[in-house]
């Protein structure tokens, strides 16, 4: 089995629907992740930078919506025997992060999760991830794996729409040890 690292904000949990909602409301904006065809929203922001004061706001990483399939994808990983370690990176925000794993992955063991803005220094198989930047560092070490967005589509690696695709993806790349088939023969050797 493997070891899988796992991005929480874009991949585990819908950081960019709470985050633009609250900049699009402060700011009159109207910008969208569609909109976003490479790395750091301060780009198409007519406020430039002021969007990332959201993101050092105590509680706001806490109430997140998971990324529909990633609670049942992180059990079904666990379930097939895969070491699954969540990497993601917080300048703050590190209480909100633990406490939404603990809320929506309660089955994940508490000490798989490891915050850290280089996740290619975490040992793994594969990671999935959304940004640019840490995909192609980990191409290095692993297997990176895009959950696919806009702003990533120029990364050489291997994407996924979704969960479900990403499932089968794993399933492909390590797939289960086959169980043992049914003897043909009684336990004294004697063909049944």
């Amino acid at each position: 089995m493997a070891r899988i690292l796992l991005d929480m904000d874009g991949v585990l949990c819908n950081l960019i629907a709470k985050w633009f909602k609250a900049y699009n409301e402060e700011y009159g904006d109207q910008i969208d992740v569609d909109a976003l065809d490479q790395w750091g929203p301060h780009r198409i922001a007519r406020a430039g930078k002021a969007i990332y004061k959201y993101l050092s706001q105590p509680g706001f990483f806490r109430d997140l919506e998971p990324i529909p399939g990633a609670v049942g994808g992180v059990r079904a990983l666990l379930e097939r025997g895969h070491d699954v370690v969540i990497v993601t990176a917080a300048r703050q925000g590190h209480r909100d992060k633990l406490a939404w794993i603990r809320e929506h992955l309660p089955f994940l063991p508490r000490d798989n999760v490891v915050f850290t803005h280089r996740k290619e220094l975490v040992r793994g198989d594969l990671l999935l991830d959304d940004a640019p930047h840490n995909l192609k560092a980990f191409a290095r070490y692993g297997i990176p794996v895009a959950m696919a967005y806009p702003y990533n589509a120029g990364v050489d690696c291997l994407r996924v729409a979704d969960w479900s695709e990403f499932l089968t993806l794993v399933d492909r790349l390590y797939p289960a040890p086959m169980a043992e088939a049914p003897s043909a023969l009684e336990p004294s050797g004697r063909l049944v």
